[in-house]
């Protein structure tokens, strides 16, 4: 009886602290939590971007690419933008199809249509079946509420992308990055009364990089997040982490290629041992796209940064 009473006062005493402590915030889909952590700077939740999606398996910028990312738990799906001869936005980040489809030519030379009769190709080169370029809107409908999606090349389309995402209501989980100056963006934006996420890219050892992170820092904006590129770590590329930290925006690296995070990329890590990942964290990122999305996520969720 004793022992009976013990175990029910300590589970009264369990409840009581749960409805004490406080929850965990409620998200609608699994996108909407995705969007919270890119908003959330002090976060430590490392939120992982896929180059192309699952590019190794499945011909990169396809539907099947992006479906294997999402199931491997990725939080952004990467994707480039070209516009076809009739106007339609399609997943592709060449302005040829050479090189991945059976086809040849610019896509602004074809129409939708005469796209669609050509087949895609995996990275090891070899045709598909039945898979063909997807459109945006097509690729978006897969995306939405599952991921964020990030517009790496395509901010010269932000309006025509605009319309899509609007018609589709799937702006808030957009992710859209450019080169332009930050009064420029800031102008374009205003016209609309809603916009995507946006994120400078700085190229921070090349004076115009340098010098769209100085307007940044002297017009007080502070953007959800910069990707920031690098070739190789000098005391300016760590005074730029430094900055971005506390000035409240998110840092985001690209360990796709070396010459991008100064050669702490995913073939290195992968090649040499999960310590290069541990010298890229020690700079603070907390949005990271990398060319292997599954290798990344398992070494994160081992150090319990993507839970």
């Amino acid at each position: 009886m004793k022992r009976t009473a013990l175990v029910a006062l300590v589970a009264v005493a369990a409840l009581s602290l749960a409805a004490c402590s406080p929850k965990a915030p409620e998200y609608a889909t699994r996108a909407e939590k995705i969007v919270a952590e890119i908003h959330n700077p002090s976060s430590k939740y490392v939120v992982v971007a896929s180059h192309r999606g699952d590019w190794r398996n499945f011909p990169e910028n396809s539907i099947p690419a992006i479906e294997s990312v999402i199931k491997m738990g990725v939080d952004i799906m990467e994707l480039d933008l070209k516009m076809t001869k009739d106007s339609v936005l399609v997943l592709s980040h060449d302005r040829t199809i050479d090189r991945c489809t059976n086809g040849k030519g610019k896509v602004s030379d074809f129409t939708l249509d005469s796209l669609k009769t050509f087949r895609l190709r995996r990275a090891h080169n070899v045709t598909t079946d039945s898979l063909h370029m997807p459109t945006l809107e097509e690729a978006l409908k897969v995306c939405k509420d599952r991921i964020v999606v990030n517009v790496d090349q395509g901010f010269e389309y932000y309006d025509q992308v605009l319309e899509i995402t609007e018609k589709l209501g799937v702006t808030d989980q957009i992710l859209i990055k450019g080169k332009k100056p930050a009064r420029f963006c800031q102008e374009m934006f205003s016209k609309n009364e809603h916009n995507m996420m946006y994120m400078p890219i700085i190229d921070i050892l090349k004076p115009q990089g340098q010098a769209l992170f100085q307007e940044y820092q002297d017009e007080k904006i502070v953007p959800l997040a910069y990707e920031v590129c690098f070739d190789k770590i000098t005391p300016e590329v760590e005074a730029c982490f430094k900055t971005v930290k506390e000035t409240g925006s998110k840092l985001w690296i690209n360990s796709i290629w070396g010459s991008l995070c100064g050669n702490l990329d995913d073939d290195n890590a992968y090649i040499n041992g999960t310590q290069v990942y541990d010298k890229l964290l020690s700079y603070g990122p907390t949005m990271i796209q990398t060319d292997r999305p599954e290798f990344l996520i398992n070494y994160l969720r081992s150090k319990g940064l993507h839970d």
